[in-house]
């Protein structure tokens, strides 16, 4: 069975750092695109950072310059450092892959999420 595990959420104050990490657990064939998402309440959920197979990245404005996304194919794991953090970047996290369990079908895979919550 194929599950995303994540962790390194928490509580910091604006300026901190956090890093988030997510590992693919199963049998697969491959991991195509990862990607962060973030939902804070009463708003839609959103995408934050994203990372393809080949290492293309591509970012929510408001974090560009503050996060970084990173993936480790040995290891089958993706990993989210925020830097800079505001008030408003306080959200549920959730890492999100398009894997493939046996080629050609894709699927897609969600963590069960993790709080990070940035005090003033």
């Amino acid at each position: 069975q194929v599950q995303l595990v994540e962790s390194g959420g928490g509580l910091v104050q604006a300026g901190g750092s956090l890093r988030l990490s997510c590992a693919v657990s199963g049998n697969i064939f491959r991991i195509n695109h990862m990607a962060w998402y973030r939902q804070a309440p009463g708003k839609q959920r959103e995408l934050v950072a994203g990372v393809s197979r080949l290492g293309e990245t591509n970012y929510l404005d408001s974090v560009k310059g503050r996060f970084t996304i990173s993936r480790d194919h040995a290891s089958k794991s993706a990993a989210l450092q925020m830097n800079g953090l505001k008030p408003e970047d306080t959200a549920v996290y959730s890492c999100y892959a398009d894997i493939t369990i046996t080629f050609p079908s894709r699927r897609d895979y969600w963590g069960q999420g993790t709080q990070v919550t940035v005090s003033s």
